[in-house]
């Protein structure tokens, strides 16, 4: 037996395979997100790219919020039910699971990403045909959780194809991506990028294939509608989980989701611990708050509910695989659990000036954005690979608070979590002895006014403004280039100009 949030849990696979994809997937980066962000920002294409699409959805989204009288009231009750569900986690997934056994459905409890791989590719293996080439094929919803553990690759790893059926997602499957936003996968992308990926990636697109959107998203639909057809294994994430009746839920634009929920013989859908809402009755709330931040819309085109399973209509065989991967660590967290407040709307990176800027692949995780600078490390700890970098990869201008649905405070969280990574690294640097010495200088009027009179001969030499100085004031200088200071220090004019008044 283990334990899961404080709850006995019997072990559901095999030890063998969970440990085939250790750790907690793709929401750790190797290399720091200066490098990384540096190396994006070199990109123009991407940088356009970036500010056309986040554009939109920022003013499509104030529309939408402009015509709520009663917005700022609704965040406050999406943030109140978010903060009861984290005080009462592991009772409301318990009363899930109950739920969902009770209506026919099958509940998998996974602690990291490894347990959750095993799971999926058992049941895949189970249930989803070899096909004449000797692989197996399942469709997929787009779904984060998934993209977190690794899902696809472990599964391509071990013969069986994971085909993705949102378009964005299908765009950056299909060019060897990674996603770059999580709710837009491939708006890193421009229509001519997408039309040369799907000659290249689709058997049914030729050089005939226009990029207009039109005859891109028909080329899609073709090659989709077979595998939709065919394919006997879906597997989903979920928007929402409701503790009360075992309900889950697909909030999505294109019609893909409700394909795979309804039509395969058998569904599996990946939820992330912290999705569950306590009761039905809470879902208005979200129902309303997660279009319009996150597409700018009033209402999804489609929002599919499912509960257990029903006799000859949907999937005969559901399965939920429950995934901690790291949520339990952010819950200990007093402060930090409110980032799995989170509702994956988008809405903190499309007002981000550093994300608009660099874009998600200089995140590493999976997470990008604002939240994606505090979900990684919180998941993780800063400690691990270069996770500590991602809470400096922000101005604290404040727009991911104002624009976040449910008032997670991304700023605060920020600080707090460089203040982490600063114990963590606590050794003397050059920065803490600049720190020390300049601490040292202005406490006193004397040093001040001695280090002042060093001004001219540095307004002299810098006269065209400082390009390249040594240390870690190199790091300023690589990017930027230091005003020339000017050649008299405010004291110094006081004195001349007013005297001793």
């Amino acid at each position: 037996m283990t334990t899961f949030l404080g709850i006995p849990r019997r072990r559901t696979t095999n030890p063998r395979l969970a440990r085939a994809v250790p750790g907690t997937g793709n929401i750790v980066e190797e290399t720091p997100f200066p490098t990384l962000a540096e190396h994006e920002m070199n990109n123009v294409q991407l940088r356009s790219n970036l500010s056309k699409a986040t554009t939109t959805i920022r003013t499509k989204r104030a529309q939408r919020v402009a015509e709520m009288p009663h917005w700022e009231d609704l965040r406050t009750t999406g943030h109140d039910v978010k903060a009861y569900v984290m005080e009462h986690l592991p009772e409301l997934l318990v009363q899930f699971e109950e739920a969902v056994k009770q209506r026919g459905g099958h509940v998998h409890w996974a602690a990291d990403a490894g347990e959750a791989n095993a799971i999926v590719e058992k049941l895949a293996r189970e249930h989803a045909p070899v096909l004449p080439s000797g692989r197996r094929e399942v469709i997929k919803v787009k779904s984060m959780a998934t993209q977190e553990i690794g899902l696809n690759e472990h599964l391509e790893a071990r013969g069986i194809d994971a085909i993705e059926t949102d378009l964005a997602e299908l765009i950056v499957q299909l060019g060897n991506d990674r996603p770059s936003h999580i709710l837009v996968p491939a708006i890193h992308r421009n229509r001519n990028e997408i039309r040369d990926i799907f000659i290249r990636g689709m058997e049914s697109a030729d050089e005939s294939l226009t990029s207009d959107p039109t005859d891109l998203t028909r080329a899609a639909r073709v090659h989709l509608r077979k595998k939709f057809l065919s394919t006997k294994v879906a597997v989903s994430g979920a928007n929402f989980g409701i503790a009360e009746t075992g309900t889950l839920s697909i909030i999505e634009s294109e019609g893909n989701g409700r394909m795979c929920v309804t039509l395969p013989e058998t569904l599996i859908s990946v939820m992330g611990i912290e999705k569950i809402l306590p009761r039905f009755s809470d879902l208005g709330t979200f129902m309303q708050l997660l279009p319009r931040s996150s597409t700018g819309e009033r209402m999804n085109p489609y929002s599919s509910l499912w509960t257990g399973v029903t006799e000859g209509d949907g999937p005969q065989n559901f399965h939920v695989v429950l995934l901690d991967n790291g949520r339990t660590r952010a819950l200990a967290d007093e402060h930090g659990r409110q980032a799995l407040h989170c509702i994956r709307c988008s809405a903190c990176m499309n007002v981000c000036p550093v994300y608009e800027r660099t874009g998600g692949h200089a995140y590493g995780s999976v997470y990008p954005g604002p939240i994606g600078a505090i979900l990684s490390p919180l998941l993780t700890g800063v400690e691990e690979g270069e996770n500590g970098s991602l809470p400096y990869a922000s101005s604290l201008c404040g727009a991911c608070y104002d624009a976040c649905p449910v008032k997670i405070n991304i700023p605060e969280m920020l600080v707090r979590l460089r203040a982490q990574d600063s114990e963590k690294n606590s050794s003397p640097s050059q920065l803490n002895a600049a720190l020390k010495v300049a601490s040292w200088v202005m406490s006193d009027g004397r040093r001040m006014s001695a280090a002042e009179s060093a001004l001219p001969l540095a307004a002299l030499l810098g006269r065209d403004g400082f390009k390249s100085l040594p240390g870690i004031a190199g790091k300023w200088t690589h990017t930027r280039t230091i005003p020339a200071p000017p050649r008299e220090s405010f004291r110094s004019w006081w004195r001349k100009n007013r005297g001793d008044a």
